[in-house]
C-alpha cells in the first residue's frame, strides 16, 4: 500500500520565505509613502489654487462656469492619480463614483498624511545615516567626534547610543507601514463605497430589530394569555357551574332560571372571545383598511375620541397593524389611567415617505415610557423600522407619537 505524505518545507526555509515576503511588502509600502510625500506637495498646492479659483468663479457668478469645470476636472484627475498610487502600493479597495466635492475634501486633507509620511521617511534616513556613520567610524577608527585622547572612537559611548538608535529605527520602520495603512484608511473613509457602510449599519439595525420582534411576540403572547385567563376562562367556568347547578336542580323553575343564566353567561363569553380576537388582529383592517378600523375602535372606546385621518393611500398591512395597535393601546392606557375628557388621534403623512400617528389626551400626564404597555409598543414599532416617542409631563398633556415607513 502506497501512502502519500505531504512534504512540508524546512522551518528555516519557511521562516526565510516569510521574512523575505515581509521585507518586500515593507519596501513596497516605503515606495508608496515616498511617492505619496511627493504627491502631497502637489495636492497642497492644488488645494490652494482650487480655493482661489472657486472664489474667483463665485465672484464671476454665471461667467465662472468654465473655471468651476476646470477645477472639477483637475480635482478628479489628481484624485485618480492618488487612488492608483494607493492601490498599487497599499492594497485594493472600492469607491463610489468620484464626485468633485468629495474629491476636493479628500485632497484638502490628504496632503497632511503625505507630509507625515515624509517626516517618517526622513527620520528613518537620518537614523540609518547616523548609525552607519557611527559604525564605520568605530570600525575604521575614524574621527566621529566621540574619541578619547588616543584618537580612537570610544566604543562605550557607541554602545550607550545603540539602544535608543535601535528604538528610533524600529519606530520609523513601523511608522512607514502605519502611514501606508492610514493613507488607505482615509481614502476608504472619504471616497469609499457608502453602500458598504450602510450595509454594515443595516445589519446592526436588523440584529436589534430581531431582538425587538422576539420581545414584542413574547409580550403579545403574555397579553393574550392574560385576556383568556382573566376573561373568557372565568366566564366559561361560570357557565359550567351554572349548567351543573341546573342539572342538580329539582324544581323546573329553578332549573330554567339557571339555564337562562348559563345562556347569558355563554353569550358574554362569546363576546369576550370576540374582543380578544379583535385585539389580536382586528378583522376590519383586512376588510376596510386602517381608517375604518380606527373609526370602529373609536366608536367602541370608553372615552370621547376626535379622529383626523389624512392618508390618501393605504399602508402595507404590517404597517397598518402597527399603527392600529399603537393607537388602540394608547387610547386604552389613557382611558384606564388618565381618565381624559378627550383623546385626539391624528394620522398624517410625514416627509421621507413615512406615516405619523399622534395620540394626545388631556389627562394629568406622568405616564412612564418604560412601563410594560408603552415599552411593548416601542418594541413593536421598532420591529418595523419605526420610532415611538412619549411626552407626558406632570399636569399633562400626554402625547404618544409613532412614525413608521409607508413602503
Amino acid at each position: 500500500m502506497l501512502v502519500n505524505h505531504a512534504v512540508s518545507p524546512p522551518p528555516d526555509l519557511a521562516a526565510r520565505t516569510s521574512i523575505i515576503s515581509l521585507l518586500r511588502r515593507w519596501l513596497k509600502a516605503l515606495a508608496g509613502v515616498l511617492l505619496g510625500s511627493v504627491t502631497a506637495i502637489s495636492a497642497m498646492l492644488y488645494t490652494v489654487v482650487a480655493l482661489l479659483a472657486l472664489a474667483l468663479a463665485h465672484i464671476l457668478d454665471r461667467w465662472g462656469g468654465p473655471v468651476r469645470t476646470a477645477v472639477d476636472e483637475g480635482t478628479l484627475a489628481l484624485t485618480g492619480l492618488e487612488l492608483r498610487r494607493i492601490t498599487r502600493f497599499h492594497g485594493t479597495f472600492s469607491t463610489d463614483a468620484l464626485a468633485p466635492r468629495r474629491c476636493r475634501w479628500y485632497l484638502g486633507v490628504r496632503w497632511t498624511i503625505g507630509l507625515l509620511g515624509f517626516g517618517v521617511a526622513l527620520l528613518l534616513i537620518l537614523c540609518l545615516v547616523v548609525a552607519g556613520s557611527m559604525v564605520s567610524a568605530w570600525i575604521l577608527n575614524g574621527d566621529w567626534g566621540l574619541i578619547e585622547n588616543s584618537g580612537r572612537v570610544d566604543g562605550g559611548l557607541i554602545a550607550v547610543a545603540t539602544l535608543p538608535g535601535i528604538l528610533l529605527i524600529f519606530v520609523a520602520v513601523v511608522g512607514v507601514a502605519g502611514v501606508g495603512s492610514l493613507d488607505r484608511w482615509f481614502v476608504v473613509q472619504t471616497l469609499g463605497r457608502k453602500s458598504e457602510r450602510l450595509l454594515q449599519q443595516r445589519v446592526a439595525e436588523l440584529t436589534s430589530s430581531r431582538d425587538h420582534v422576539v420581545d414584542a411576540i413574547d409580550d403579545e403572547r403574555r397579553r393574550i394569555e392574560r385576556d383568556l385567563h382573566d376573561g373568557v376562562q372565568q366566564q366559561l367556568v361560570a357557565v359550567g357551574m351554572l349548567i351543573g347547578r341546573a342539572r342538580r336542580a329539582e324544581k323546573p323553575d329553578k332549573r330554567s332560571e339557571l339555564l337562562t343564566q348559563a345562556h347569558l353567561a355563554s353569550q358574554g363569553a362569546i363576546s369576550e372571545l370576540r374582543e380578544v380576537a379583535n385585539r389580536v388582529y382586528p378583522v376590519a383592517l383586512d376588510q376596510a383598511g386602517l381608517h375604518a378600523a380606527i373609526e370602529t375602535m373609536a366608536q367602541r372606546a370608553s372615552v370621547p375620541i376626535r379622529l383626523t385621518y389624512e392618508l390618501t393611500e393605504r399602508l402595507r398591512p404590517a404597517m397598518e397593524t402597527v399603527v392600529y395597535f399603537v393607537i388602540s393601546e394608547a387610547v386604552t392606557n389613557a382611558a384606564k389611567h388618565a381618565l381624559p375628557r378627550l383623546v385626539e388621534v391624528t394620522v398624517t403623512h410625514q416627509r421621507f415617505d413615512r406615516a405619523l400617528a399622534t395620540i394626545t389626551d388631556d389627562g394629568p400626564g406622568g405616564a412612564d415610557p418604560s412601563g410594560p404597555g408603552l415599552s411593548g409598543l416601542a418594541r413593536r414599532v421598532a420591529a418595523v423600522d419605526g420610532t415611538l416617542t412619549v411626552e407626558s409631563p406632570v399636569g399633562g398633556p400626554t402625547v404618544v407619537t409613532a412614525s413608521v415607513p409607508c413602503g
